[in-house]
């Protein structure tokens, strides 16, 4: 048994002085009666009662004692278990661009990716974990951090238009490797999501990913759009945005030979169910071991010390005015 506040468990010390004082009460206490002499009374046996009154000072000190407990909050824990987890450096690079705005995900892509990463992150309790995104441009939106809120928080914020127009997916997987040398795992992966082909930036594609096999680094690589024509976002001469249809153009050989120069895996996500079953699959695939030892349930339990005070207050009572009554 465990206490939530065992250091309540210290009052019960005040049992002791309560003893000696009630021992000393006895030996003083007084007759309410005088009378000239007690010799006719001093060969009468003593009854039972003149010992059984002590039984109320002890029903006082259990109640005590039992009140103490309960306030120590007595807990069991049903059972431990030993699992194997270890944590390892991850770097989601989300594409921001326009595109990301079509709808043949429900509401769009970008809110399904965002949805979907968010639970991801949840799940990962023991990992060092970054975000980066890119659009003409990548940026670095949380360093590696195991901070779930903070992560889970700039998701939930993120917005589109934070950067260039444009899909530089070299530059997103070299801000990425930027990140990733700040930790120390053994274990380096970055999880690309993209729904189009690299038309800008600074560094190539594949000149990336030849980087980031040289630091050990996995890249997985997620094509996000439906097979044949999407409902794309498109700006009209007043400004106002509206929805037309537009063939799919994803360069899955690029994102494929990325993942395969560095050991990764390309992943096609056609819509919302397929775009969790892959972040799924990444989950399972990114596991590396160590032994974490938890208990796996804690419960209080102090009602059976609340009824046993209980008991002994009610026994207390009803010894004091029965059994054990005394004349005033």
């Amino acid at each position: 048994m465990h206490f939530a506040h065992p250091q309540i468990l210290w009052f019960l010390l005040l049992i002791v002085p309560l003893t000696v004082w009630y021992i000393f009460k006895q030996r003083s206490f007084n007759a309410t009666m005088s009378l000239s002499t007690t010799a006719p009374f001093a060969k009468l046996p003593r009854t039972w009662k003149q010992y059984l009154r002590h039984l109320l000072f002890l029903l006082r000190m259990a109640t005590l004692a039992c009140l103490i407990i309960v306030m120590a909050r007595p807990q069991i824990r049903d059972s431990w278990r030993t699992t194997s987890t270890e944590g390892t450096d991850i770097v989601l690079a989300l594409d921001v661009s326009s595109s990301m705005m079509a709808r043949d995900f429900n509401p769009d892509r970008f809110e399904a990716a965002k949805n979907v990463a968010a639970k991801f992150i949840s799940g990962r309790e023991s990992d060092n974990i970054g975000i980066v995104i890119f659009a003409g441009e990548s940026l670095t939106g949380v360093p590696m951090t195991v901070d779930r809120g903070q992560l889970l928080q700039y998701l939930q914020n993120l917005s589109m238009n934070v950067l260039e127009d444009g899909t530089a997916i070299g530059d997103g997987i070299a801000t990425s490797l930027n990140r990733l040398k700040e930790g120390k795992a053994k274990s380096k992966s970055i999880i690309l999501l993209t729904d189009g082909s690299n038309n800008t930036g600074v560094v190539a594609p594949v000149t990336a990913a030849e980087v980031a096999k040289e630091l050990g680094v996995k890249i997985y690589t997620i094509g996000v759009g439906t097979n044949g024509t999407a409902p794309y976002p498109t700006r009209t001469l007043t400004g106002r945005i509206e929805f037309t249809p537009q063939p799919v153009v994803i360069d899955e050989a690029t994102l494929q030979k990325i993942a395969d120069t560095t050991g990764g895996k390309y992943f096609r996500a056609t819509g919302n169910k397929v775009l969790e079953e892959v972040f799924n699959e990444i989950d399972a695939l990114e596991k590396t071991q160590m032994d974490v030892k938890h208990f796996s349930h804690t419960e209080d339990n102090y009602m059976l010390w609340a009824w046993l005070a209980f008991a002994f207050f009610v026994s207390g009572i009803l010894l004091r005015y029965t059994v054990l009554r005394t004349i005033p």
